[in-house]
């Protein structure tokens, strides 16, 4: 049987209140033969219940997570998340990373996430904190309106080095925010020419991977990675 992977859901202001994916996700993971499995908010004993059932994670890009979360006040910049998605993806991370055979892929603020469970920090607003950085995270017209790509640096030996060819590779992008300090058990393997921090990964997991980028986005080039999630997902279920 295809292994089964949850997806997180965006949540769209109402009434009525709307949960939503953007399609390139679900393909990617139904082009690398597993199952997607769409996660709206529940409670908590609920999602426990859920997460028994499922092999794979992956999280999704959205807007920013509130600064609170690692004890900072919001950047004029920040367009937060609504609160029913934020409540969510913080028990969804947390239940899953409890679990050490969970294969997670984070995507964008999925990655961002990972690390925001493990106590790290964010560069809220990477234009104010590197104006002279010749890179470009987003469109021209911001992190909200478009993509851009930019090349990305693989920095680390880890699971990203196993599975892309090159060490240096252009990846579309739409962030205004990225890893700052790191959380315990992760280590950066990846960066955008500016320093910027592009992916990590977690100590001592099979597969745990938070990328910056949007791998969905260029499924050709990013292949490789999602069908070591199904790989890694796979190895679960044929455990259990």
């Amino acid at each position: 049987m295809k292994p089964l992977i949850g997806i997180n859901l965006d949540i769209k202001a109402g009434p009525p209140e709307e949960a939503s994916i953007q399609t390139p996700y679900t393909d990617a993971i139904l082009k690398s033969g597993g199952i997607p499995i769409l996660l709206p908010p529940m409670p908590r004993e609920d999602l426990r219940e859920v997460l028994r059932r499922l092999d794979g994670l992956m999280l999704i890009g959205g807007a920013d997570y509130c600064p609170s979360l690692y004890d900072e006040t919001a950047h004029p910049s920040c367009e937060l998340t609504p609160a029913k998605r934020q409540e969510f993806d913080v028990a969804l991370v947390s239940e899953a990373l409890s679990d050490d055979k969970m294969p997670i892929l984070g995507i964008c603020l999925g990655c961002q996430l990972i690390n925001i469970n493990q106590g790290g920090t964010l560069v809220q607003d990477i234009k104010s904190h590197l104006p002279e950085s010749p890179v470009e995270h987003a469109s021209k017209d911001g992190w909200k309106v478009g993509f851009h790509r930019h090349d990305v640096i693989i920095t680390e030996d880890g699971i990203l080095k196993g599975l892309f060819s090159a060490k240096q590779f252009s990846v579309p992008t739409s962030h205004h925010q990225s890893v700052r300090k790191v959380g315990k058990q992760l280590r950066v393997v990846a960066t955008a020419e500016d320093g910027v921090i592009e992916a990590i990964e977690m100590n001592d997991r099979d597969f745990v991977v938070g990328v910056q980028w949007h791998p969905e986005r260029d499924y050709e080039t990013n292949k490789p990675l999602f069908e070591k999630l199904i790989t890694a997902s796979q190895g679960r279920r044929s455990n259990n």
